[in-house]
């Protein structure tokens, strides 16, 4: 799409999706390989002409440093479009802000769009840009990815330079990017990550079968399809249980986001700037004791090599939804509801966090459709630095599938 037409698509979806919280004026552009390919930023990356909000009312207080991913994106020629929304700090997983409100589904206009870097989701899957940054750090490019029907990479965690952005939890923060395939990953993942290791073609998988058991039994029939459609591309599958062995991780891992965001935005704390649920948690963070935090920290590396032996063992990757539960409305998920759900919440990132502990890679790719109508997504997990390989997987298997190249209803009529 011609850039001006994104731009007029994006203003146009604007009112009904609330997607962006900026649009950018196009500028003269580098000579690259993205050659023009419009994008999206999530509102959290340090721009030369910028300073991100985060979610909130006013600028975050960050150090003016411009953000290397952005700055390999343009240098590339790639046309940033607009600034994508979030919730406050990128610290809700349903991407419900308080300030600014929700991003609305573009499959469904009563559903969530997923976790924080939902804005990004709703804009690559209403077609306003090719590919979104977004920020990932218990799930959320891949949470959003489910919900709107796109795909995700969540890349190693260190691979891609997180500098010049508003960190939330620096010890598992990664960039990622969303894109309605993964044929569109492929290149920006090659200019946004440092160099990796060659790594061989994905040729042996394994299903979480007992995550798939604790799903919604629509998501795990959707997931099997998918499962199914890369078995049928030469990938050998079996399977495994590893619920119990995910589900250990949740104490390090909460302890590891919830202290570091509270001692990233302590400063925040008490000044009428957060919303009164945001303070709450940041101020929890704090009372998790310094050497809790360090030690928490510390284990990431050993609690890897641990999982990768007891559960990958010879396998490539793992196969298993990106979420237990079908995608929430907004009302579930908003908390001045009386529907609102607490335990919602907490179920999004589920079957996602533990990803980010380890420091592995994922991509979440679609795998067809809910009872209602709803994207589903699958989540491929590999060993650390199988970034390319993982995407390679994903385009080969949506050279077979056609989930990813759905137009959402809720915004055919703009498109």
């Amino acid at each position: 799409m011609p850039a001006e037409a994104a731009r007029a698509l994006a203003a146009s979806l604007q009112p009904r999706l609330n997607a962006f919280v900026a649009l950018r004026e196009g500028l003269p552009l580098a000579a690259g390989p993205l050659d023009g390919a419009t994008y999206a930023a999530k509102d959290i990356f340090i721009a030369a002409d910028r300073r991100p909000r985060g979610g909130l009312a006013v600028e975050v207080p960050v150090v003016p440093r411009e953000c290397e991913a952005l700055r390999r994106l343009d240098a590339a020629g790639g046309d940033r479009v607009g600034y994508t929304a979030l919730p406050e700090l990128a610290y809700e997983p349903s991407g419900y802000n308080a300030i600014a409100g929700a991003v609305r589904n573009p499959w469904n206009l009563e559903f969530i769009s997923g976790g924080s870097s939902a804005g990004s989701a709703a804009a690559v899957a209403a077609g306003a840009v090719l590919f979104a940054l977004g920020s990932d750090t218990g799930g959320s490019l891949r949470i959003p990815a489910h919900a709107c029907g796109v795909t995700a990479w969540k890349p190693t965690f260190g691979i891609v330079p997180t500098s010049g952005t508003v960190a939330l939890a620096p010890s598992v923060d990664t960039v990622g990017v969303l894109a309605r395939g993964a044929a569109d990953l492929a290149l920006t993942a090659t200019l946004l990550a440092d160099p990796l290791p060659e790594v061989a073609p994905v040729r042996r998988g394994r299903m979480l079968a007992d995550l798939l058991a604790a799903a919604d039994p629509p998501v795990a029939a959707a997931c099997r399809k998918a499962v199914e459609a890369i078995a049928g591309i030469g990938v050998r599958i079996d399977s495994t249980a590893a619920l119990a062995a995910i589900e250990s991780l949740d104490p390090p891992f909460f302890a590891v986001m919830e202290g570091e965001a509270a001692r990233t935005h302590r400063t925040l704390i008490g000044r009428g700037l957060l919303d009164a649920a945001l303070e709450r948690r940041l101020s929890r963070g704090l009372s998790i004791d310094d050497r809790i935090l360090q030690k928490s920290v510390a284990a990431r590396p050993a609690l890897a090599e641990e999982f990768l032996q007891r559960i990958f063992g010879d396998v490539d990757i793992l196969l298993l939804p990106v979420l237990p539960i079908r995608t929430p409305q907004l009302d579930q998920c908003d908390p001045r509801s009386e529907h609102f759900a607490a335990k919602t919440l907490y179920q999004l990132s589920r079957f996602t966090r533990f990803v980010n502990l380890l420091g592995l890679p994922a991509v979440s790719l679609p795998a067809g459709f809910d009872d209602r109508g709803m994207p589903v997504g699958l989540q491929i997990a590999g060993r650390p630095g199988a970034d390319h390989a993982l995407i390679e997987l994903a385009r080969l298997t949506q050279a077979t599938t056609d989930w990813h190249a759905r137009m959402p209803q809720a915004v055919s009529d703009l498109v």
